[in-house]
C-alpha cells in the first residue's frame, strides 16, 4: 500500500484525507481477497450439486434445498468479511 501514498500525493490529498483514502482502498483490497474463498466455495458447491442432480434426478429436490442452504452459509462468510473490513477501515 506504499504505492497508494504516492498516488495520494500526486492527486493533492494531504493529511487526514490521504489516510482516509488509504484506509478505504486497503479495506476494499482486503475484501476483494476475502471474497475469493466464498466465490470458489459457491462455484464448487453448485458444480457438485448439478453433478449429483444429473446422477440421481429423483433426489434433485433434496439436493437443491441443501445446495441453497450451503450457498447461504457460504455467502454469510463473505458478508461477515465485508463488515469486518469496513470496521477495520474506519
Amino acid at each position: 500500500m506504499e504505492a497508494f501514498s504516492y498516488v495520494a500525493a500526486a492527486t493533492g490529498l494531504t493529511g487526514e484525507e490521504a489516510k482516509a483514502a488509504q484506509a478505504a482502498s486497503s479495506a476494499g483490497f482486503a475484501y476483494g481477497l476475502a471474497a475469493i474463498g466464498p466465490g470458489i466455495g459457491i462455484g464448487y458447491l453448485v458444480g457438485k450439486s448439478v453433478e449429483a442432480m444429473a446422477r440421481q434426478p429423483e433426489a434433485a429436490g433434496m439436493v437443491r434445498t441443501t445446495m441453497f442452504l450451503g450457498i447461504a452459509f457460504t455467502e454469510a462468510l463473505a458478508l461477515i468479511g465485508f463488515v469486518v473490513f469496513i470496521l477495520i477501515g474506519l
